[in-house]
């Protein structure tokens, strides 16, 4: 290169040719990983009840029963419960099983154009209700404790409010409570859906929804890359280049990336309640939510409930979180920040001794 000492020149294509070499062993091992050798949720558990396209699974016990309730996990219809026993060494489900909870979980399925009209109605007080039902069946408990993610969260938060008696206990995790309370905090990288939901117009979600019948999967996955577009841009080479040489390491990667390129449509009305109701008229902290008719009244809510978010959540700000404080009806209210990001809480190494303990202390301390 003119103007380029040689030893510099010598010294750039040395490292280009290494780079090069890297890039075509990182190309033949990718191509000689099977489907199968990246298996994820792979939890033993059996199937207990089916309604429409959702299922009702309980997992096999890996320990004597510490906590007597049992435990329903609630996911969002964003993504996938999944996430939660992604791998053996990275797995809540796992976690909590070798504790002694009795653990179930919901799977929403997956929503088509024909679930265009099903709304968060439908899901809370239709879907969720029924697995509520089959589990307190199974088990003969009078009520159950519900562990509610991200969306998931706020379908068990108003559970819990319209059926309180149902409910023993509430956990929330990484979950959306205040919608608007992201302009509280000044961290121009966090709360970017919030600001592209308020941006969009009544009618632009009502066109989205018009054309698609749902949410599509394949957008949102688009909307959470652009998030962060920089890692989402270089995680594909840069990323991946640092973990090829370890077999471990390359299969705990490929797993999140089957994770997050299985992400399922959402149904149609709901998503409009979702984007219109919540990001936008912000009405579950208001008080001005109505399903099926009937109100949402957080205080409500009298059993003890934790609260759980993530301190370096960029998805679902902390603020928008911990809002629910002297919300609700209960006086044993607990809230636990842990350090990672939306999904880091449950996947990353060191989130595994603390996420899943302080749980399942949580609960036992409430299991009389």
């Amino acid at each position: 290169m003119k103007g380029m000492p040689m030893a510099g020149t010598a010294e750039l294509m040395r490292a280009a040719a290494s780079f090069n070499t890297k890039v075509a062993a990182a190309v033949h091992k990718l191509g000689a990983v099977k489907d199968e050798d990246v298996q994820i949720a792979t939890t033993p558990k059996d199937e207990l009840f089916r309604t429409d396209k959702v299922t009702l699974h309980r997992y096999r016990p890996l320990a004597a029963r510490k906590v007597q309730t049992p435990l329903l996990i609630v996911y969002s219809l964003i993504g996938r419960y999944t996430m939660t026993d992604l791998q053996e060494d990275r797995s809540l489900i796992r976690n909590l099983l070798e504790q002694g909870v009795d653990v179930w979980v919901v799977d929403w399925g997956n929503a088509s154009r024909a679930d265009r009209y099903l709304t968060i109605d439908d899901y809370v007080q239709g879907y969720l209700d029924d697995c509520v039902e089959a589990v307190r069946r199974e088990t003969k408990a009078e009520a159950v404790s519900l562990l509610g993610i991200c969306e998931g969260g706020v379908f068990t938060l108003a559970y819990a409010a319209l059926e309180p008696a149902k409910v023993k206990n509430l956990v929330l995790t990484i979950t959306p409570l205040d919608f608007h309370a992201d302009q509280d905090e000044a961290r121009l990288e966090h709360g970017f859906i919030n600001v592209w939901t308020r941006s969009l117009t009544a009618q632009d979600v009502d066109r989205m929804i018009e054309v698609w019948g749902v949410l599509p999967g394949e957008f949102m996955g688009a909307v959470f890359s652009m998030l962060t577009p920089i890692r989402s841009i270089t995680k594909y080479n840069l990323d991946l280049l640092e973990v090829v040489d370890d077999e471990a390491k390359l299969l705990n990667y490929l797993r999140m990336e089957k994770w997050l390129a299985d992400r399922p449509h959402h149904a149609g009305e709901a998503a409009k309640q979702w984007l219109k109701d919540l990001y936008q008229d912000n009405k579950l902290i208001k008080g001005e939510l109505e399903l099926g008719g009937r109100r949402v009244d957080l205080h409500e809510v009298a059993m003890p409930v934790l609260n759980i978010f993530a301190q370096d959540d960029h998805i679902i700000p902390p603020p928008t979180s911990r809002a629910l404080s002297g919300k609700v009806g209960t006086t044993d209210y607990t809230e636990l920040g842990l350090p990672g990001g939306h999904i880091g809480v449950f996947v990353s190494g060191r989130s595994q001794g603390i996420v899943g303990k302080g749980i399942v202390d949580w609960l036992a301390r409430r299991d009389g």
